[in-house]
């Protein structure tokens, strides 16, 4: 855990996504008052370690601090959903979430134009858009569904390229969750105007 404080303060955690660092978590140190803010340093790149390396320590965390609110930005939101489901997450919420990794590896192998045979063949495939693709990887997704029940509220770009609007749909109907499009948004929020959306709605959702 980066930068966490030994108080009674109610605990906020941060996750970051592919190549982010635990070091963003002090963006939203000032949207969330009165809170303890932590970011998750983690090493994991696939959902079986992230639990192998996280679970342990959000359950220690939690039983020694009680629960705590999640906030978890695109890959660390699929990770979070797998490794956290029942470990006293009190309320969530994803920014730019990979919510369907079983679509989202086909896509990619339709970007690649890879077929099923042939990365069942190979086992792992690396693609020219920086990828790669895994065999064991896909059939772990099928094997272990999202199963998610925290409250959740979603904050989503329309221009997202890894998750289409259909598929975040679906899953804030599935899981009961907010969701809030953002015209124009693309899946990583960077610009002044987008990050100042972003906070006014963790600030509204609050």
């Amino acid at each position: 855990m980066h930068d966490l404080k030994r108080t009674d303060a109610p605990l906020v955690l941060y996750v970051h996504g592919q190549g982010g660092s635990a070091r963003e978590a002090e963006h939203y140190r000032p949207l969330f008052p009165g809170k303890d803010v932590l970011g998750l340093d983690y090493q994991a790149d696939t959902p079986w370690d992230f639990i192998r390396e996280v679970r342990p320590q959000v359950q220690r965390l939690t039983e020694e601090r009680g629960p705590l609110t999640l906030i978890a930005n695109s890959i660390g939101a699929y990770f979070s959903m797998g490794a956290l489901s029942n470990q006293s997450v009190q309320r969530a919420f994803f920014i730019s979430p990979v919510v369907d990794m079983e679509r989202l590896i086909t896509d990619m192998m339709g970007w690649a134009r890879i077929t099923e045979g042939q990365l069942k063949e190979a086992g792992r495939i690396h693609t020219d858009f920086g990828q790669t693709l895994d065999w064991y990887y896909l059939t772990y997704v099928r094997a272990n569904p999202v199963q998610w029940d925290v409250p959740t509220e979603i904050l989503y770009g329309d221009r997202d390229n890894l998750t289409t609007p259909a598929t975040i749909a679906a899953f804030a109907q599935a899981h009961r969750a907010g969701l809030t499009t953002v015209s124009g948004g693309e899946h990583w929020f960077h610009t002044p105007e987008q990050m100042a959306f972003l906070d006014e709605w963790l600030r509204e959702k609050q």
